[in-house]
């Protein structure tokens, strides 16, 4: 039955605790090789926050891949496909992908208006002088990952729970903790590195439900079977506000209105999260564009593919589940069960437990940044030397961990669900997306129409939310009322409204002219000022104790030595951008990108939405053919690609390995790979 738990309580132990544990063994190794014969390893604070800017696109398509499945995309996509049916998959994938193919726009004009950025918001900070605007939206953007990472812990403890008896708090702890051990020891790199290898195996147990659910289950085992067992359900259970009441039918108002807030809700959390930045900041200047918008195609295929099997499976089957079960995401692990038995909640427990893993890495990575440059290198210690910074950033890694486990079981006893937290983020972040993006892009952008943009926003969509849920309910305010369709809805629509219509309307009313010069110096070491890392390895230290490395690996303190304030931009130091091709990718970015959301949120849904078709057996069979094809098509951009784009540095390694085992030791002395 749904709720009990199938697995015993030292599965689920042996899951959290002991695959995290192989992880940081299999990460230490990688570590270790690449010290040895490629010279990849983290002893930098910018190589361990942002890779050396160094990573490959076909890796940054995994790591984006990795950062945004998270607990939701596996199990809130499946709820709502149990609620709405059909509907459900396809506005939880499109209005979650529109976000990351856009964002490849602001990927573009990153590498091109400040190529040596550390986080999002060193460049709020270097535009706008001052603490004020800065504290804002690092309020934004800390909250942002709070709430993913809060939403990442509850929902991969509620299914731990549900699949094993674990303790839900156990869970809300050793989940983020253990993670926190390999992403201490190898900083980005690392985190990629285990995304390419959680998402490898994601793709195989992701085929494997719908290759059964479609073809071998006997339950189920065609496309033909589901859409008769589906019209069967939708006969004794009509779901209101469907066409026909069927599960069948893009015709859903329930699923549409889950469609906005999915959008709006979306934009937040990636415009918002220093983790995709990350990740736009550790590709290669002129690859950046092409690693989102291939993760973001390839992504759309993990929600779409799982809630069109599981999520509907779970209705096929007949499997019934409290509204609480639904709002914890768990239509998805019951239909696992119900089909594969203990194996098939294996297969769920490990497909949750790499989402969960690889995300969190991603959001303890961001936050450690944050931390490290904007409140230690900013507010505490300017003159931070690398190891102090690195330390910094160790630390916040350790801390967020505990921040994650406290906040997960606080909302755990408080009674808010994943679910809950998923639809009411546009309207608690909405408002900064608009005010960020013009920051980082147009110098037109006004400092206090986008700073009183961010703000207003907030509050006006916390008014328009419980306003809404207590006119509709008489008064009455409880979760269950603020978790009403059209609650979360004014919330949403007015946090990102408002964000937008203040910030660009203060903007043209009043521009700025601003000279991304400055933003594009920030950080900018010149070559000539780089000493030789041996000379600088065998230097004694100065006066002060300080090594020539520190001296080096601090751009911002040597700036202002030279200058007396802080990233003033000079000729001398402002480094050589290749604007013809950076233009050219954003140029690109923009045509794929809204032709792709063009397509996305109003080709394909609207004219479904309005013509009130309710699939037959054929359309139903191209909707399953479809959503396998397009998972088939990602695996090999999310797996096989990175590895193909590799394959120097892959061959450089194994000859070490091989010069080691059979020629004693060979491997160390092998020549660096150019």
């Amino acid at each position: 039955m749904p709720g009990e738990a199938i697995l015993s309580q030292g599965v689920g132990y042996a899951f959290v605790v002991g695959m995290s544990l192989c992880f940081s063994a299999f990460i230490i190794f990688v570590t270790y090789l690449q010290k040895r014969y490629s010279g990849g390893v983290a002893i930098s604070s910018d190589e361990f926050a942002s890779a050396s800017r160094s990573i490959k696109p076909g890796l940054i398509a995994t790591g984006i891949v990795s950062a945004w499945t998270w607990a939701a995309t596996l199990l809130q996509s499946s709820a709502v496909a149990y609620k709405f049916g059909i509907s459900g998959p396809f506005w939880y994938a499109s209005g979650a992908t529109v976000q990351i193919l856009l964002f490849a726009q602001i990927a573009a004009k990153l590498k091109l208006n400040a190529p040596y950025a550390r986080t999002f918001l060193e460049i709020i900070g270097c535009r706008w002088k001052g603490a004020f605007t800065h504290s804002v939206f690092l309020f934004f953007g800390l909250s942002t990952n709070f709430i993913v990472s809060t939403m990442l812990v509850l929902g991969g403890s509620a299914t731990v729970t549900d699949l094993t008896g674990m303790s839900t708090v156990a869970a809300c702890f050793l989940i983020p903790l253990t993670v926190a051990v390999y992403v201490f020891f190898g900083g980005m790199r690392a985190t990629l590195i285990c995304d390419y290898t959680h998402t490898s195996i994601l793709f195989v147990i992701l085929l494997l439900f719908m290759i059964t659910v479609y073809a071998t289950s006997d339950s189920i085992g065609s496309p033909r079977k589901m859409h008769e067992l589906l019209t069967a359900a939708s006969a004794a259970n009509p779901v209101a506000e469907n066409a026909k009441g069927s599960y069948m039918t893009m015709r859903s108002q329930g699923g549409l209105i889950f469609g906005i807030l999915n959008i709006v809700g979306n934009f937040s959390t990636v415009y918002g999260d220093q983790a995709y930045y990350q990740r736009a900041i550790a590709s290669t200047p002129k690859t950046a564009v092409k690693g989102f918008l291939l993760g973001g195609l390839a992504w759309f295929s993990i929600p779409f593919g799982l809630a069109t099997t599981l999520g509907l499976a779970a209705v096929a089957l007949g499997l019934d589940l409290t509204p609480a079960q639904v709002g914890a995401g768990l239509p998805a692990s019951a239909a696992a069960q119900a089909l594969l038995g203990k194996g098939g909640a294996v297969a769920m427990l490990l497909l949750l437990f790499l989402a969960v893993t690889s995300a969190t890495s991603a959001e303890q990575v961001a936050v450690s940044s944050i931390f490290t440059y904007d409140i230690y290198k900013r507010y505490i210690n300017k003159n931070a030397t690398d190891a102090q910074l690195i330390r910094a950033s160790h630390m916040a890694v350790i801390g967020w961990s505990l921040i994650m486990g406290i906040s997960g079981t606080a909302f755990y006893y408080i009674g808010i669900s994943m679910g809950f937290l998923y639809e009411l983020m546009g309207s608690l972040l909405g408002s900064c997306v608009v005010p960020i993006a013009i920051a980082l892009t147009w110098k037109k952008a006004n400092r206090m129409g986008c700073t009183i943009a961010a703000m207003s926003g907030l509050v006006l969509a916390m008014v328009a939310w419980i306003v809404t849920a207590a006119k509709l309910n008489d008064g009455v305010i409880t979760i269950d009322t603020l978790f009403q369709d059209y609650a979360m809805l004014a919330g949403n629509l007015v946090a990102l409204g408002t964000g937008a219509i203040v910030s660009v309307t203060w903007s043209l009313i009043s521009p700025e002219d601003f000279d991304f010069d400055i933003t594009r110096s920030l950080n900018y070491v010149p070559e000539s000022t780089v000493v030789d890392q041996e000379a600088i390895s065998s230097a004694p230290t100065g006066t002060e104790g300080k090594s020539p490395l520190d001296e080096k690996a601090d751009p911002i303190s040597a700036s202002i030595e030279r200058d007396g304030s802080e990233n003033q931009p000079f000729e001398r130091d402002v480094p050589e951008i290749d604007f013809v091709g950076l233009n050219a990718a954003f140029k690109f970015a923009l045509y794929w990108s809204l032709g792709l959301f063009t397509v996305l949120i109003i080709l394909i849904p609207f004219p479904l939405f309005g013509s009130s078709v309710v699939f037959g057996v054929k359309a139903f069979t191209f909707w399953v053919v479809l959503a396998l094809v397009w998972a088939f098509v990602a695996a090999f951009i999310v797996v096989l690609y990175p590895l193909y784009e590799s394959r120097s540095g892959l061959a450089h390694i194994f000859k070490g390995l091989y010069l080691d085992i059979f020629h004693k030791g060979a491997g160390k002395n092998m020549p660096a790979r150019e």
